[in-house]
């Protein structure tokens, strides 16, 4: 199951991770969003200890969505070390979205 990542522990979880972290931002409302949901969800236990896996909710954390110049949803960001290191915007498959983690370890 992926991390719920709000503006309280996305420093803790993500900015200060030693591993490489892939972050979905999404939305309820968002149909596309919701059937990348489940990709999402197997992507964290495969990565388990190796790499997060986590989940911003745009709506109820505005203030990571503006940070980040998110402006159209779903919007996948890999960080390694802190930084955003790859950006994917829209649904992607479960195979571009490991390799994009793959690159950052």
């Amino acid at each position: 199951m992926a991390l719920t990542l709000t503006e309280e522990n996305f420093e803790a979880e993500v900015l200060n991770s030693t591993e490489p972290v892939l972050v979905d931002f999404w939305a309820t409302w968002c149909g596309p969003c919701r059937m990348l949901g489940p990709t999402i969800d197997e992507l964290a236990e495969e990565n388990s200890g190796s790499a997060k896996v986590g989940k911003v909710n745009i709506d109820e954390h505005q203030g990571l969505s503006i940070k980040y110049n998110i402006t159209s949803i779903p919007a996948l960001i890999v960080f390694k070390d802190g930084q955003p290191v790859e950006q994917l915007v829209g649904v992607q498959s479960k195979s571009k979205l490991q390799d994009a983690i793959d690159a950052a370890k």
